[in-house]
């Protein structure tokens, strides 16, 4: 018998599906107080879905597997944990179509003015000469890249390819163009055939100079800290808008503001910051070309739905022997 342990604050509709993937499993529920793991509790799970804090690994010494709650795991790095060899696998893919729909709302909303249409709005003001100021960009024929080609940017490169884009890409590996993680049916780009053109991430600097939108959708590791940084912003043309749905620490704050404020771009959508929730002296909330969001896009009414999904499909194959969906790489550290 194989004890499973579940966090997660799961209804029992949910849990029932774990249940219900073998009976070889013993599912049990604890709801972690103040999102800590306790300091006197220890377990003989050797699985465990995590939404938060996990055991040291002398707390849970039967433990093999820890599935987490989330994609990414760069909170993970300084638990004792990350050192075992304990699996972890993440939540990637489940935010996919969530986070792609929050891209193109950002990309959509600069393209038609809508910014300038709720400054209108809020002075009660219809203006002389609408069709200058107002004249929307058509996406047709305009280049997207994305930084980091996971689930969500094939989902992104989906969308914009129906909007008429090209779409341009970076990947860790850009000759692997499989996506073997979980997906979503019918949603991303399985076979990698969607991009026009794939570097490696060394090459971002070339790719965004090509592009009308950038969409930054990296996973957070010591190779992508502060990757967008004044050199690369510089390299985005001047009607370029940047989009941030990965990490805020991938984009150099302070360079950003510097570059918003000089008009090396055009403006950016962000979603994510360097310091959660975003400090209210920080310059951003200040500038005109900046549509700032807390943190959002990738939250959805069907994500416990899906992450439980993926987790029975998890557990099938930990009990088979199969290799398991979304392992984490621990050297390159997603």
């Amino acid at each position: 018998m194989t004890d499973v342990l579940v966090t997660a604050p799961f209804p029992e509709r949910l849990m029932d599906k774990i249940h219900s993937v073998s009976e070889r499993v013993a599912v049990t529920q604890f709801k972690l107080p103040d999102s800590k793991w306790p300091e006197d509790k220890t377990t003989t799970a050797e699985v465990i879905y995590a939404i938060s804090d996990v055991p040291r690994p002398d707390q849970a010494p039967n433990l093999r597997w820890v599935q987490v709650h989330s994609a990414g795991v760069d909170q993970m790095k300084q638990h004792r944990l990350w050192d075992s060899d304990i699996v972890i696998t993440t939540a990637s893919g489940v935010h996919a179509p969530n986070t792609a729909q929050y891209v193109m709302a950002q990309i959509l909303a600069w393209a038609n003015r809508v910014p300038q249409w709720l400054q209108f709005q809020s002075r009660s003001e219809w203006p002389e000469n609408r069709w200058d100021k107002l004249v929307p960009d058509e996406l047709r024929g305009k280049t997207l890249g994305i930084a980091g080609y996971g689930s969500i940017g094939r989902e992104i490169a989906r969308l914009a390819r129906a909007f008429g884009m090209t779409v341009l890409a970076t990947k860790r590996d850009a000759r692997s163009l499989e996506d073997t993680n979980y997906a979503l049916t019918n949603t991303g780009d399985p076979e990698g055939n969607l991009a026009a053109r794939i570097y490696p991430g060394e090459a971002t600097r070339s790719m965004v100079a090509e592009c009308d939108y950038v969409v930054v959708a990296l996973p957070l590791t010591d190779k992508t800290h502060h990757l967008f940084d004044e050199s690369i912003l510089r390299a985005m043309r001047p009607n370029a808008f940047l989009v941030n749905v990965g990490r805020g620490a991938v984009i150099n704050e302070s360079d950003l503001v510097r570059a918003l404020k000089r008009g090396w771009i055009a403006g950016a959508g962000l979603d994510v910051f360097e310091v959660e929730p975003l400090p209210q002296d920080s310059s951003l909330w200040e500038l005109d070309n900046v549509i700032i969001s807390p943190h959002i896009s990738g939250f959805t009414p069907h994500y416990d739905e899906r992450i439980t999904d993926l987790f029975a499909e998890n557990l099938r194959r930990y009990l088979n022997g199969e290799p398991l969906l979304n392992v984490v790489n621990r050297e390159e550290g997603y």
